[in-house]
């Protein structure tokens, strides 16, 4: 049953999935309020920061001219270890946490934090550790090497 769940839903609607539960947490727990100063703008800030990696790391694959289909790493045609690729091996997964983190300090209550962790907890599961595998299948030794000096988030 938990292999069945491997690369089968885009990380963008898992984001998207967290995000709604984020934010229906937070209507449902008011209990849990917290008050940040200046959260619109850290918020932001976060957000900002979540796409510009992420669409870094888009570039860099179309540049490449690799897919960038989370539910087919079987299809590269090239190893990214380039560009913002040379600080992380997932700037696209780095990019949706910020998203997320940026989303759970707007929402301003402890049980949105969960989101964020949650994210990670998934994605690193049933999206990186099976893509590892298909590219560690694919690129051999030059994916080892990489993996080896370049970090999974940051």
């Amino acid at each position: 049953m938990v292999q069945t769940l491997e690369l089968k839903v885009p990380p963008p609607a898992v984001t998207l999935l967290i995000a709604i539960a984020m934010w229906l947490a937070v209507s449902t727990s008011g209990a849990f309020a917290i008050a940040l100063p200046r959260r619109l703008s850290i918020a932001i800030a976060l957000a900002v920061l979540g796409a510009a990696i992420a669409a870094a790391g888009i570039m860099s694959f179309r540049r490449a001219r690799t897919t960038v289909n989370p539910t087919r790493p079987d299809a590269a045609s090239s190893l990214v270890a380039t560009g913002v690729y040379r600080f992380t091996r997932n700037p696209m997964y780095l990019g949706l946490f910020l998203l997320l983190s940026g989303w759970a300090i707007y929402l301003s209550n402890a049980a949105a934090f969960a989101g964020p962790l949650l994210f990670v907890l998934y994605i690193n599961r049933f999206q990186i550790v099976p893509e590892e595998r298909a590219l560690a299948a694919k690129f051999g030794t030059a994916f080892d090497d990489y993996r080896r000096r370049t970090r999974r988030w940051i």
